[in-house]
């Protein structure tokens, strides 16, 4: 049996470890069907060491792949499913992925991507047993996932060896890289993803044997860790794998008794703008661990939230490089407001200026990480940008500017790569659109510079009102004058634009640039 389902299918064979919109798997079932994914993928060709991509939706398969590399000793791509043919080309040809598992309704891009790369010979399409719609004849070179499992021994296979997931961050320009870090570790002990595992539900007090609710595409860090982790310890998972839906996901809680969920900021405000008699009736009493992070998050969010949900809620600070660096429970943050709380055990967090001077209690500069175990992380095939992201003595950057106050607690003002420059004076947008998400009228706010003759830089407010709220110069007179009462004056916005969506990524990401850059190119400068 799979080494880390092998123990909880011997302890609890018919229970259910994974359940989706299609039906369920028993953790007796899983197991199985990791055994036959890894020698049937073994007896095409795939080496230790070697990569496999896998472009799908959240689905119960998703996880039996992903299990499966974790045991192979494979390095796993995981691929975003909004991504082009060119896109996945240049990611399956920087990864040298041999192997690609693909759902049917992403086929047509997965076949014009790997057209161009034929050392990715294995090709396996999940759902096409159930598509009618799907055509065999029209892509030969791909095979089917359950006739691809049928060919794999259900026994246990030999050999077994840590395999694990190399990223692609999505980047501000060009093509993704990925990320190679702690978790992309071939050739150790499979009994290393338990203590990984055990770690995580220790550290930040996920229950074992809880059951987490998936919210978020699972090829994004966060997601996958959220969701991974607590199946290794022992933990089930319901999967969703549509757009969230913030009414739908409070009667999931309920229904399935979910004790685990990681959300974002953008979900948090969906959910508080429910309509009241949606919110009371909300049990949520299974709840014992909620995570977020990602994103900024309002302080006015997270309050009402904590009034909301309770102390459950708990928000980290991290990202796919250096994994989870600093912590802080609700009780925390409310004597804390704003904080991210203090660096975990296991990183040393500093923070420097721009001249590499280690900044002093309520300094900000930009946040600088080491991991006391030894860990780290590099860019694949990108050593000029690897180094980019390390002083000389190894500490790592996310590129967000922060500070940490007398106690130690590390607050985050913006990235660096946000920040607005006035006159001469830095401007952080996160604090403003902070304060422009508390109007009831708004649904999500974003804030950039914008080209200014005498200043150099002015504040833009982007927003996406609620259902109903008008639109109008009125409510941007309300929101630059709301900011003006919550902040220096400096910091409200100059003008305000009205978008009927504000482009983010699936996990919650604003899409900053997508909003800045006309701008600047009718201004004919760039930045």
């Amino acid at each position: 049996m799979a080494n880390l389902t092998a123990k909880i299918a011997e302890r609890k064979p018919d229970e259910q470890a994974l359940h989706d919109e299609r039906g369920a798997t028993t953790w007796s079932e899983l197991d199985g069907r990791v055994n036959r994914v890894m020698h049937a993928l073994r007896n095409q060709g795939l080496q230790q060491g070697d990569a496999i991509a896998v472009m799908s939706g959240n689905r119960r398969e998703l996880f039996e792949v992903t299990l499966a590399y974790l045991h192979a000793g494979w390095i796993g791509v995981p691929v975003n499913w909004h991504w082009t043919a060119e896109e996945l080309a240049y990611v399956l040809a920087d990864s040298g992925a041999k192997a690609l598992v693909v759902e049917d309704q992403f086929l047509p891009v997965a076949a014009a991507a790997v057209a161009r790369n034929p050392a990715c010979s294995i090709r396996v399409v999940v759902g096409a047993e159930i598509d009618a719609a799907f055509n065999p004849s029209a892509h030969p070179s791909f095979e089917s996932y359950e006739a691809v499992l049928a060919s794999g021994s259900p026994e246990e296979p030999t050999d077994q060896v840590t395999g694990g997931p190399m990223f692609y961050t999505s980047g501000t320009t060009g093509f993704p890289k990925g990320v190679k870090s702690a978790l992309t570790n071939v050739g150790q002990d499979v009994g290393m993803w338990e203590l990984i595992a055990g770690s995580f539900a220790g550290m930040l007090g996920a229950p074992a044997d809880g059951i987490t609710l998936l919210e978020g595409p699972a090829y994004h860090s966060a997601q996958w860790v959220f969701s991974v982790f607590p199946l290794i310890g022992s933990a089930s998972a319901v999967v969703m794998r549509h757009r969230f839906d913030a009414a739908e996901t409070l009667a999931l809680i309920d229904a399935y008794s979910i004790t685990t969920v990681h959300l974002v900021p953008t979900q948090f405000v969906r959910l508080l703008k429910l309509p009241e008699e949606v919110r009371t009736s909300f049990s949520g009493t299974s709840l014992q661990a909620v995570f977020h992070g990602a994103a900024p998050c309002s302080p006015s969010v997270k309050r009402d939230m904590l009034t909301w949900w309770g102390p459950v809620v708990s928000e980290y600070y991290g990202g796919t490089e250096g994994g989870f660096l600093s912590l802080i429970s609700g009780g925390e943050w409310l004597a804390k407001p704003g904080s991210l709380g203090r660096a975990l055990p296991i990183v040393d967090i500093k923070i420097f200026d721009d001249d590499g001077k280690e900044c002093g209690a309520d300094q900000a500069g930009q946040i600088w990480f080491k991991s006391v175990m030894g860990n780290d992380f590099e860019y694949h095939n990108a050593p000029e940008k690897t180094a980019a992201a390390h002083t000389t003595d190894g500490y790592g950057t996310l590129g967000d500017i922060g500070y940490f106050d007398a106690d130690g607690f590390l607050f985050m003002s913006d990235r660096k790569i946000d920040m607005i420059i006035s006159g001469g004076v830095n401007i952080y947008p996160a604090e403003i659109e902070g304060v422009l998400v508390s109007h009831p009228a708004v649904a999500d706010a974003a804030v950039f510079g914008v080209p200014d003759d005498e200043f150099g830089e002015q504040v833009k407010a982007a927003i996406q009102v609620v259902e109903g709220a008008v639109a109008d110069a009125t409510l941007a007179g309300e929101l630059i004058d709301l900011v003006r009462t919550k902040l220096a004056g400096y910091k409200a916005p100059r003008s305000v634009d009205f978008h009927q969506e504000l482009p983010r990524t699936p996990t919650g990401k604003l899409l900053k640039r997508t909003l800045r850059d006309p701008y600047w190119e009718s201004a004919g400068r760039s930045i």
